[in-house]
């Protein structure tokens, strides 16, 4: 038991260690100044912008920048699609797939379009690898960076500056921060093991004499950015629970930190932004401490086991149901709550077999996306807590809610209770109606509390853009297809139109003087009042839902 809690301590304590490095490095590309890859990227960003047409560099306004992001998602997202259907006619298919059925094409063009990878299919039986590479890889690392470049103009704009221009941000996303680290990774992993070819499904005669047909491809370029850019979606269907995504412990340690390394240092980032470092790094302790907390749920939970299987059995052991055992229950407990904290889906193991605290946690993540949350947009979410807990605080105490010297009024508090609210649209309804039809619509493998949180799950896991799931659901269907796609597609785009619209507002502000009445955000109590208030918003919204699924399932297994 200590040996596994010591495991998951060292990790935290790298990820802290890397935090300000990687904080001021983004602050810096970001800021514009100079950077040691310069010499490199900068020839190269301004061929890109020659070929894009991008000659002017001039700021763009709220509306400017997110119809940018939606005529570029749009254009990429028909394209892929082109692709994915056109997939038999393509090079770089030795096993010969064709083209995937419509609509399972569909949801996995605006699953990765989205950042969420969410998959109803097994890769290496479907995919050939010009579709992995061409297409998924592609949107794994323009999705990210436009991610990423929403979270950056959002915090400009909540520090007073301007939004900046899309084309550039999410071009620097790609080239001096999600390339270099990509590469750097797939090399790493290359070493450890993770194969990457061209060569075709290897045949092979087991001892026994029977015929073994072992998938493989160009992985470790696909791992890395799945991992770095909180994608998600895995190369086989197993993600990163197969031995050729994820073959040892320093491959999962190296793919852990991948994960939330960014995420992390976007909180960092801001207090650079808005100089000021302490109450950055208040806000990152405020969700560590909350995200150590879910983790220790979760892993007491595994390590304790299941008590109907130990007092049949007669001997207590820890929850290995469904998780490799290389990596045991510590590590996967680990990778399921901050995979789900950070928006990126990849699996270690399988989520279904979690005992009900495991559950709770990653629904939590999901419903609450600020505990580290998704790509540049986590972090936007963070500051619209922090931006409704100053209001809050304001009104008990009779004053005028200011966020760094400017006034939050009525157009910002509408625009970051629109941001809040789609999320639970985005999952509670189409969870009603899928649950009102048990055998016709939801596929539901469990019956009882665990199958209700099947369904919540996988909207759930949609909506905030994640891309894991409860497996056991028969979820290749018409309808999970199509209704999870629009899951995905409301909880991506209208907050990042509201986060931008807001952002433009907050920066348009004249800041108003401090004076010895004025409410400070960058101090203990605050930051714990902002705790309260993420949680009171966040689990009262899906508390009943908790309730019939984990929570209930708990108290069924305790009994």
């Amino acid at each position: 038991m200590l040996q596994g809690f010591l495991q998951i301590v060292l990790t935290l304590c790298i990820v802290i260690a890397i935090t300000p490095l990687l904080g001021k490095y983004i602050a810096k590309v970001f800021m514009g100044e100079r950077t040691l890859l310069d010499p490199i990227m900068n020839s190269l960003e301004r061929i890109i912008y020659v070929l894009g047409g991008i000659a002017r560099r001039d700021d763009m306004t709220g509306w400017q920048y997110a119809r940018a992001v939606i005529y570029t998602n749009v254009f990429m997202g028909g394209f892929v699609y082109i692709l994915l259907m056109s997939q038999r006619a393509l090079p770089l298919n030795p096993n010969k797939f064709g083209a995937m059925r419509w609509d399972t094409a569909l949801h996995t063009t605006i699953s990765f379009l989205t950042n969420t990878d969410q998959q109803h299919y097994a890769g290496e039986t479907t995919l050939s690898y010009f579709s992995q590479t061409a297409a998924l890889t592609f949107l794994m690392f323009t999705s990210a960076a436009t991610g990423l470049a929403v979270g950056i103009a959002f915090i400009r704009g909540l520090t007073g500056k301007k939004l900046g221009n899309f084309y550039i941000d999410i071009t620097r996303a790609i080239t001096r921060l999600l390339l270099p680290l990509s590469l750097v990774g797939a090399i790493v992993l290359l070493n450890q093991g993770v194969p990457q070819t061209f060569a075709p499904t290897q045949e092979v005669v087991t001892l026994e004499g029977a015929r073994q047909y072992i998938a493989r491809g160009p992985v470790a370029s696909f791992e890395m950015i799945k991992q770095l850019g909180e994608n998600g979606g895995g190369f086989f269907g197993t993600n990163s629970a197969h031995p050729f995504e994820n073959p040892n412990n320093i491959s999962n340690l190296i793919e852990i930190i991948a994960m939330v390394c960014i995420p992390s240092a976007l909180i960092y980032t801001y207090g650079v932004f808005a100089n000021n470092i302490k109450q950055a790094w208040l806000l990152y302790w405020m969700v560590l401490i909350i995200f150590v907390v879910l983790v220790g749920v979760t892993a007491i939970g595994e390590y304790q086991g299941n008590p109907l299987i130990n007092s049949s059995v007669g001997i207590e052991q820890p929850n290995l149901e469904g998780k490799e055992i290389r990596f045991g229950w510590a590590q996967t407990a680990l990778w399921a709550v901050l995979t789900t904290a950070t928006m990126c889906g990849a699996v270690n193991g399988m989520h279904d077999s979690l005992m009900p605290a495991g559950g709770f946690s990653t629904l939590l993540n999901m419903f609450l996306q600020i505990v580290w949350g998704g790509q540049g947009t986590g972090t936007a979410y963070l500051f619209i807590f922090v931006i409704l807990t100053v209001f809050v605080t304001g009104l008990m105490v009779g004053r005028t809610p200011e966020f760094l010297g400017r006034k939050i009024e009525q157009r910002e508090i509408v625009l970051a209770s629109l941001i809040l609210l789609i999320h639970p649209i985005a999952v509670l309804i189409p969870s009603a109606i899928t649950l009102a039809f048990p055998k016709t619509l939801a596929g539901i493998s469990n019956p009882g509390f665990h199958g209700i949180s099947q369904v919540v799950y996988e909207y759930a896991s949609a909506s905030a853009n994640n891309g894991s799931g409860l497996e056991g659901l028969n979820d290749n269907t018409l309808w999970w297809n199509l209704s999870a796609a629009v899951s995905m597609i409301i909880g991506r785009y209208i907050p990042i139109i509201a986060i931008l619209l807001l952002a433009e507002s907050m920066g348009k502000k004249q800041p108003v003087p401090e004076t010895p009445g004025t409410l400070r955000t960058d101090t203990s109590l605050f930051v714990t009042v902002t705790a309260g208030v993420i949680l009171i918003l966040g689990v009262l919204t899906f508390f009943p839902v908790l309730a019939l699924g984990p929570i209930a399932e708990g108290f069924k297994i305790a009994k």
